[in-house]
Formats: structure tokens, sequence, C-alpha cells
């Protein structure tokens, strides 16, 4: 069963990008398998290896990233620490992205960025480098 947090992620990301990158996947690939079902290139990324799955996937490090793996319309994560969500700030700014993140419960950076709400699920907009 797929998780209902990642397919509201996934859906609000293929309902308004042309082109993603997952930082963090975990291994867990169900947000980008419905971005790219919908026609997305999406690329998820992590600093541990996992087996070749469904959806094309890098070992990187976003503190110390490779740039050119990142050049798309939106960088997302599920549960990021947030000890890594400035490095993702600076990252999404640098490469012109949107940096969209879903937190674990309660846990936020700083303000919290812009709230969206989708499909039930509360997602933060940190960095907003395009239109909707």
């Amino acid at each position: 069963m797929r998780n209902g947090i990642e397919t509201a992620v996934g859906r609000y990301i293929a309902r308004n990008y042309r082109s993603a990158v997952e930082v963090g996947f975990g291994g867990k690939t169900t947000a980008a398998e419905i971005v790219q079902a919908a026609g997305i290139p999406v690329l998820c990324t992590d600093v541990h290896a996992y087996a070749e799955g469904p959806v094309p996937s890098v070992v990187d490090d976003c503190v110390e990233p490779t740039i050119s793996l990142y050049c798309a319309e939106v960088i997302y994560a599920i549960r990021p620490g947030t000890e890594i969500v400035p490095a993702l700030i600076e990252l999404a700014t640098r490469v012109n992205a949107d940096l969209i993140i879903y937190h674990l419960g309660f846990e936020l950076y700083e303000n919290g960025g812009e709230r969206i709400v989708t499909d039930g699920v509360m997602l933060h907009r940190y960095v907003k480098a395009h239109q909707e």
C-alpha cells in the first residue's frame, strides 16, 4: 500500500512542476514513481546507495552536492532532518529551483516557509523560484 504522505507529495510535484529531484529518498520511491508516471523527469539522491529501482537514483550529499544533478524546477524532500534544511535552501537557491519539504511531525526550520496544503498534507516551500 502506498504511503498517503508520499502519494500527496508525488501528486503535488506532478501537478506543478516539469522536472524534479528528490533528496534523501532512503530507498523509498513512492513519490518519485508518481512524478515519473506523469511523464516528468525525476532523480532521487541519497548519501547511501540503494538497489536499483523503478526511478533513477544516485549517491550524492546535498551538503556537498554535485550541482549538475540538481538542475530541475523543484527539489523536494520527505521527512529530512532539520539540520540539512539550510543546505537544501542553499542548493535550491543556487540552481534556481523551488524547495518543497514535508517535515516529520511538528519539525520546522525557522518560520516553516510558505505552507501548502495538498490532499490533506502540509508541505513547506522554503524557496520559490518558479510560478505555478
